[in-house]
Protein backbone atom coordinates (compact mmCIF):
# COMPACT_ATOMS: atom_id res chain seq x y z
CA UNK A 1 0.00 0.00 0.00
CA UNK A 2 1.47 3.66 0.04
CA UNK A 3 0.34 6.86 0.68
CA UNK A 4 0.36 9.68 -1.92
CA UNK A 5 0.78 13.27 -1.30
CA UNK A 6 0.92 15.71 -4.18
CA UNK A 7 2.03 12.87 -6.81
CA UNK A 8 4.70 12.10 -3.74
CA UNK A 9 4.88 8.36 -2.42
CA UNK A 10 5.12 9.22 1.27
CA UNK A 11 5.16 5.73 2.75
CA UNK A 12 4.60 2.23 0.99
CA UNK A 13 4.80 -0.95 2.62
CA UNK A 14 2.99 -4.32 2.06
CA UNK A 15 -0.96 -4.47 3.59
CA UNK A 16 -0.02 -6.61 6.17
CA UNK A 17 2.34 -5.03 7.48
CA UNK A 18 -0.16 -1.97 8.10
CA UNK A 19 -2.64 -1.89 10.89
CA UNK A 20 -6.13 -0.68 10.40
CA UNK A 21 -7.35 1.35 13.41
CA UNK A 22 -10.50 3.65 12.80
CA UNK A 23 -10.84 3.44 9.22
CA UNK A 24 -7.51 5.07 9.05
CA UNK A 25 -4.60 2.79 7.86
CA UNK A 26 -1.01 2.92 10.34
CA UNK A 27 2.03 2.83 8.07
CA UNK A 28 5.49 1.18 9.68
CA UNK A 29 7.91 3.96 10.99
CA UNK A 30 10.10 2.43 8.70
CA UNK A 31 8.26 2.91 5.64
CA UNK A 32 7.61 6.35 6.13
CA UNK A 33 9.74 8.60 4.19
CA UNK A 34 10.78 10.87 6.90
CA UNK A 35 11.80 13.39 4.79
CA UNK A 36 8.33 14.77 4.37
CA UNK A 37 7.59 15.14 7.77
CA UNK A 38 7.87 18.04 10.23
CA UNK A 39 6.61 17.68 13.57
CA UNK A 40 3.68 19.46 14.52
CA UNK A 41 2.61 21.41 18.01
CA UNK A 42 -0.89 20.86 17.48
CA UNK A 43 -1.72 18.80 20.64
CA UNK A 44 -3.92 16.03 20.99
CA UNK A 45 -4.91 13.29 23.16
CA UNK A 46 -6.75 10.29 22.35
CA UNK A 47 -9.28 9.05 25.09
CA UNK A 48 -8.27 5.11 24.65
CA UNK A 49 -4.82 5.48 22.34
CA UNK A 50 -3.31 8.11 24.27
CA UNK A 51 -0.91 11.07 23.27
CA UNK A 52 -0.66 12.08 19.24
CA UNK A 53 2.26 13.55 17.33
CA UNK A 54 0.98 15.36 14.58
CA UNK A 55 2.99 15.94 11.90
CA UNK A 56 3.15 18.22 8.79
CA UNK A 57 3.55 16.84 5.31
CA UNK A 58 6.33 19.11 3.64
CA UNK A 59 7.50 19.61 0.49
CA UNK A 60 10.09 22.89 -0.54
CA UNK A 61 7.73 25.32 0.42
CA UNK A 62 4.18 23.26 0.32
CA UNK A 63 2.59 22.49 3.44
CA UNK A 64 -0.13 20.06 4.69
CA UNK A 65 -1.02 21.01 8.26
CA UNK A 66 -1.41 17.98 10.74
CA UNK A 67 -2.10 15.60 7.79
CA UNK A 68 -0.13 12.75 9.12
CA UNK A 69 -0.26 11.61 12.86
CA UNK A 70 1.32 8.84 15.09
CA UNK A 71 1.14 7.61 18.99
CA UNK A 72 4.86 7.60 19.96
CA UNK A 73 3.92 5.63 23.20
CA UNK A 74 -0.33 4.48 23.30
CA UNK A 75 -2.00 3.30 25.99
CA UNK A 76 -0.97 -0.40 27.24
CA UNK A 77 -4.75 -1.17 26.92
CA UNK A 78 -4.88 0.19 23.21
CA UNK A 79 -2.35 -1.98 22.27
CA UNK A 80 -4.06 -4.93 23.69
CA UNK A 81 -7.75 -3.81 21.88
CA UNK A 82 -5.87 -3.45 18.51
CA UNK A 83 -3.96 -6.49 18.83
CA UNK A 84 -0.60 -5.23 18.19
CA UNK A 85 1.85 -2.42 18.96
CA UNK A 86 1.32 0.27 16.98
CA UNK A 87 3.81 2.41 18.19
CA UNK A 88 5.32 5.45 16.12
CA UNK A 89 2.99 3.73 12.77
CA UNK A 90 1.91 6.75 11.11
CA UNK A 91 -1.59 7.65 9.79
CA UNK A 92 -2.41 9.95 7.11
CA UNK A 93 -5.85 11.50 6.25
CA UNK A 94 -7.48 14.66 4.14
CA UNK A 95 -5.13 15.36 1.40
CA UNK A 96 -3.35 12.22 1.25
CA UNK A 97 -4.28 9.13 -0.78
CA UNK A 98 -4.01 5.65 0.70
CA UNK A 99 -3.96 2.87 -2.19
CA UNK A 100 -3.38 -0.79 -2.61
Amino acid sequence: MKAIWNDIVIAEAPKDQLIYIEQNWYFPPSSVKQKYLRKSDTPYTCPWKGVCQYFDIIDGDKVSKDNAWSYPEPKTSAITIVKKDFSNYVAFWRDVKVVE
